[in-house]
């Protein structure tokens, strides 16, 4: 067994396809299927169930996949450590952050750092603050900037809380409640509100400052991003709660206080095995905090 034999075979698992993955591994057909049949003869196990149509993992195939993308990962990171200990970073940082994140200028973190270690290739995306910390958890994500209310743990990764802030009230200038000085959570679930999809990191935090106060309340509008939340109030569907540090990047509209608001929390978080790259990266957010 072999590590190219071990990534042809990855790569038909992920394609569902000898031809693509062939296409992919940049080898001609027959050689990829050669090598996956002496792969499995190796094992003992057949990987793949073949028909005309498709390409299907059996159960070995799929306790294979498991171990097989560890084995990948082991060897690529090796190939990083043995860099990192002559001096050389390089790699990939795969970075996750939640879309309303204001306690860093994070643009300006990611352009140092390339300046710094411009062999390490950089992979951001957003997401809701649950998901990103399971990504940690697996491993998939190297390190994460993430919000979560103060009663939720933050288990399973090493993290460094940046700041704690309320929650205010957004509202579009014509609102009937616009020219109020603070609100209360029982006048806000009288109100048309719009909030994330229920079951994610910021609801749960809206959610949970209604409970504690036993106010039953209706989201009549759900969304999955703090663009939508913007863009609603902006047409006075509604009212929306977003942190306080977000609020003031919305000019034009109106920000009010809210009477036992609900409060985020946001981190720094990592993964407990951090590569060279993430490392690096840690070691570059560190000194911007400080």
């Amino acid at each position: 067994m072999n590590l190219r034999q071990i990534d042809y075979a990855v790569a038909v698992a992920e394609t569902g396809s000898f031809t693509r993955a062939a296409e992919r591994c940049h080898t001609v057909q027959s050689a990829l299927s050669h090598q996956i049949s002496r792969l499995e003869e190796q094992l003992g196990a057949r990987l793949f169930e073949r028909t005309s149509r498709r390409v299907a993992l059996t159960p070995a195939g799929r306790t294979f996949l498991t171990h097989a993308r560890q084995v990948q990962e082991a060897a690529r990171r090796l190939g990083d450590e043995m860099a990192a200990a002559t001096g050389e970073i390089r790699g990939t940082l795969t970075l996750g952050t939640i879309s309303t994140l204001t306690v860093v200028n994070l643009p300006a973190l990611l352009a140092d750092f390339h300046r710094r270690h411009p062999q390490v290739d950089i992979r951001l995306h957003t997401g809701m603050s649950d998901r990103l910390l399971e990504e940690l958890r697996q491993q998939e994500t190297d390190a994460a900037f993430i919000g979560v209310w103060p009663g939720e743990p933050v288990a399973g990764v090493d993290a460094r809380i940046l700041s704690e802030e309320p929650l205010v009230a957004l509202l579009h200038p014509d609102h009937a409640l616009a020219g109020r000085k603070r609100l209360s959570l029982a006048e806000l679930a009288r109100q048309t509100l719009v909030d994330y999809q229920a079951g994610t990191g910021p609801r749960q935090q809206t959610d949970a400052a209604f409970q504690a106060a036993a106010i039953e309340r209706r989201v009549t509008v759900e969304v999955n991003h703090v663009e939508w939340l913007e863009a609603l109030v902006r047409q006075n569907v509604g009212i929306a709660l977003v942190p306080l540090a977000t609020a003031a990047h919305y000019p034009g509209l109106v920000t009010i206080p809210v009477q036992a608001a609900p409060r985020r929390r946001v981190y720094f978080a990592w993964g407990r095995h951090p590569t060279p790259a993430a490392l690096a990266f840690l070691g570059l957010v560190q000194q911007a905090l400080e």
